[in-house]
């Protein structure tokens, strides 16, 4: 009897516990929830789950699915996936053994799925997100970009002349709204507005084309937005905010490169999981590298791209004094998540202070918004035209932009040395161009820009080559 009633009492204490059976110890708990979206590229599917899953995904053919098997977990009552929608023709579920609850996506076509988990937010479960991406061929990445240039040195000695790709990452959205005005402005419109304006500026210029990280409110982790534009084999990459502080007085536009420390984390991550991680643009692998030559390929991956996200952000901020206020008159630099690609020249621009009433206002305001991206590409266009990566049009056709008139309007904080290093000429072309006695110039005059005959700095070689933030 003593033997049963421990026996009892054993069983008893572990249901109370919620141990119950070994299958409860890792159950996923209810699905409570299904959600479908079209998310720019690819179809979004968001699963939203009682505990964190156990799961496991694979892709059958003819027809094509996607399988998602999730152990010890069960439908939550009153469960109906969200409407189909992208390459998501149905949602079916099953449970093909005991303790395992399997849901199947009925797809147009063959896809290549990514997946990470959400942990808990406010009020909510935790989140299994799957992204149905196009599928490549065998060896390629998927890409965004649908232009179809290539980046290949064989391309490059064929002749064909590639677009500059120029990354744009609104921030926040979806659950993440980012910051709030006085007035109720998020800050996650703010930036989807401003990116969208940018994207159409930098579409018109030659030679240049834009992809839009983010296309609408949906919240995308920060590692994938900077993945998603290595992926894109972008040269560039421009995260866009609008700041907030305390203070509502605070004011003015900053320019962010990511600091030594966040470049020293990154490295770290990258060599720890090399075996894992795709190649560095242009071909460079890491899985089949001793540690030391390993660490020595990424350090100068890095210090070339940290260099050439220096010098594009200093124009940028220069262009966006013309604009307006800028709250520091440097380059400034932070741990930022999104700035970590070791690869891709990236920078964060606060545009203004949303905090500000006054800021808010112009960031509300059309004219302004476009003001403002005027001014980016007008810094992202100095730069590669000055410094154009090989095999580009902007490359192709760099004499012809050297031997055109270029003007360049002065502002604050500008000097007549400054100007002729960003333009890549001489102080004395200059001074001889605009008949000037002296080195003063005035805010706001406008200066002609003559020809270069040599660049004053060193060509960036494109990267390809050679403690979390919540940005």
């Amino acid at each position: 009897m003593r033997r049963y009633s421990a026996l009892w009492l054993t069983l008893t204490l572990a249901s109370m516990l919620g141990l119950g059976t070994p299958d409860r110890a890792w159950a996923a708990g209810e699905l409570r929830a299904l959600g479908l979206l079209e998310a720019g590229d690819h179809t979004r599917v968001e699963l939203t789950l009682a505990r964190q899953p156990d799961y496991k995904i694979f892709t059958l053919d003819n027809p094509h699915r996607l399988v998602l098997d999730l152990r010890g977990a069960e439908l939550g009552a009153g469960f109906t996936p969200g409407p189909a929608t992208g390459v998501v023709l149905g949602v079916r579920t099953g449970k093909p053994e005991p303790g395992q609850l399997r849901v199947v996506l009925d797809l147009v076509e063959g896809v290549q799925p990514r997946s990470y988990l959400i942990p808990p937010g406010q009020g909510g479960g935790h989140r299994l997100v799957v992204e149905l991406h196009g599928a490549a061929a065998p060896g390629q990445r998927a890409s965004p970009v649908a232009s179809g240039k290539p980046r290949t040195v064989e391309d490059i000695v064929q002749g064909q002349q590639r677009d500059l790709i120029i990354a744009i990452d609104a921030g926040h959205g979806g659950r993440d709204p980012g910051a709030r005005g006085p007035a109720g402005t998020w800050e996650k419109n703010i930036t989807l507005a401003v990116s969208r304006e940018l994207a159409n500026k930098i579409d018109a210029e030659p030679g240049m084309k834009a992809v839009l990280i983010r296309t609408g409110d949906y919240f995308i982790p920060l590692q994938q937005r900077y993945r998603k534009a290595r992926e894109a084999r972008a040269d560039l990459f421009i995260s866009i905010h609008a700041d907030a502080f305390h203070k509502p007085t605070a004011a003015g536009a900053s320019v962010f490169v990511l600091s030594r420390h966040g470049a020293s984390s990154e490295a770290a991550r990258w060599l720890a999981d090399r075996e894992n991680a795709a190649d560095l643009v242009g071909g460079v692998k890491l899985d089949d590298k001793d540690n030391t030559l390993a660490a020595v390929l990424l350090d100068l991956s890095q210090s070339a791209t940290m260099k050439a996200s220096e010098d594009v952000a200093n124009n940028v901020l220069n262009a966006l004094k013309r604009v307006g206020k800028t709250h520091k008159p440097q380059v400034e630099r932070a741990n930022f998540v999104v700035l970590r690609s070791p690869d891709v020249p990236s920078m964060l621009i606060e545009t203004a202070f949303i905090s500000n009433p006054g800021e808010e206002r112009k960031l509300n305001d059309p004219v302004y918004r476009r003001r403002l991206a005027e001014a980016i590409r007008d810094g992202v266009r100095d730069y590669f035209h000055a410094q154009p990566p090989p095999g580009t049009w902007i490359a192709a056709n760099a004499d012809r932009h050297r031997g055109g008139i270029r003007e360049h309007i002065v502002a604050r904080g500008d000097t007549l040395s400054s100007i002729a290093a960003r333009h890549g000429v001489t102080v004395a072309q200059l001074r001889s161009a605009n008949r000037l006695q002296g080195d003063v110039v005035r805010i706001g005059q406008r200066l002609s820009i003559p020809a270069a005959t040599a660049s004053t700095g060193g060509s960036v070689t494109s990267p390809s080559v050679g403690a979390a933030s919540t940005r």
